[in-house]
């Protein structure tokens, strides 16, 4: 069983070596949050970060408006 082990070891990391730093360090980073847990809960605080994303002192009723007006059709057809 521990053989096993290291050869699943050494293929993984076969696969890994030739990879950009960027990308060995991401995957450590993630091999990391799995080892602590931590992956699940700032998975399911993903979504709580898009809240507030948009801010304006306009109404919406204003942006839609502003989105309407500036819209430009040509509606040029070329000959074929």
């Amino acid at each position: 069983m521990e053989a096993n082990r290291i050869d699943m070891a050494e293929n993984i990391f076969r696969m890994v070596k030739n990879l950009s730093t960027d990308v060995k360090l991401e995957l450590i980073s993630k091999i990391t949050d799995s080892l602590k847990g931590t992956k699940k809960e700032a998975k399911d605080d993903s979504w709580k970060k898009l809240f507030g994303a948009w801010e304006s002192e306009e109404s919406a009723e204003e942006i839609i408006e502003y989105i309407r007006e500036s819209r430009y059709t040509n509606r040029h057809i070329e000959d074929l």
